[in-house]
């Protein structure tokens, strides 16, 4: 009877341990994702600013920045709409990646469950001996 406990704890700690390592690299892999996405956005948002700024410096009179006043604004529209477009696909990774951790300590919980539930009646006939 008293080697069922250590043995059970044992091979608590382990799934523990395996759940856990699961979920950072879950973790991991959302937080590499969403900065991956975020710095393509921001290299995208800055390429299109550099290329914006360098018509705008060529800019002499006040014809040249009625064509550009356009573009700039189409810019800042472009950017915004960006931003959100990409925290919104952020967002939903994050939620997934959620959804999958919670899964798995769902998972998690019910195993020891059914691990306790079986050991339950083993050790009350251990005990009766």
């Amino acid at each position: 009877m008293y080697e069922q406990i250590p043995n059970q704890i044992l091979s608590f700690g382990k799934q523990a341990f395996e759940a856990s390592f699961k979920a950072q690299h879950l973790m991991l892999e959302n937080f590499e994702r969403v900065v991956g996405m975020q710095m393509k956005s921001f290299e995208d948002r800055m390429n299109a600013t550099v290329a914006f700024m360098g018509e705008a410096v060529e800019v002499r009179d006040a014809d040249g920045a009625k064509t550009v006043w356009p573009k700039g604004v189409a810019l800042i529209k472009e950017t915004g709409e960006q931003i959100f477009s990409v925290n919104q696909e952020a967002m939903n990774a994050s939620l997934k990646t959620s959804e999958t951790i919670g899964q798995l300590v769902k998972t998690q919980l019910e195993a020891v469950n059914d691990s306790v539930v079986k050991a339950a009646p083993a050790a009350k006939t251990a005990r009766a001996k």
